[in-house]
């Protein structure tokens, strides 16, 4: 049996500031708040019961130390419902930044989130 992916573990100086943030990106809903610990998940709203895979949560813990190099790691998302140009205002509105980390002519959009975690647009919907 393989390993199921499961969690995405987010550091961040607010963790309720940037769950809410990306409750909005994703339409997810908190599921889990430890405010002595600073630490908030999110997931699918209901518990993520469905006859699919269910999505990762995302968990955002709070740490001292601020980002200081691009992500590594970072969460494509593709617009479900309107295109990709709609989908970049909507998260510009939320919050969201442009972001160069040399992409060029690429058909995804470069985000940040509001504590500058890059993350892509796609241009291409996917299930």
């Amino acid at each position: 049996m393989a390993a199921k992916f499961t969690e995405l573990a987010i550091d961040c100086a607010d963790p309720t500031g940037l769950a809410g943030f990306w409750c909005a990106v994703l339409d997810y809903a908190v599921v889990r708040e430890d405010r002595g610990d600073g630490v908030v998940t999110i997931g699918p709203p209901g518990g993520g019961e469905s006859t699919g895979p269910v999505p990762p949560v995302l968990t955002f813990a709070r740490v001292p130390e601020g980002k200081s190099v691009k992500n590594r790691l970072h969460i494509d998302v593709s617009p479900s419902d309107r295109e990709q140009d709609e989908e970049v205002g909507r998260l510009l509105d939320l919050g969201a930044r442009h972001a160069d980390v040399g992409q060029g002519g690429a058909s995804w959009v470069v985000l940040t989130d509001p504590e500058g975690n890059e993350f892509c647009v796609l241009a291409t919907r996917r299930p």
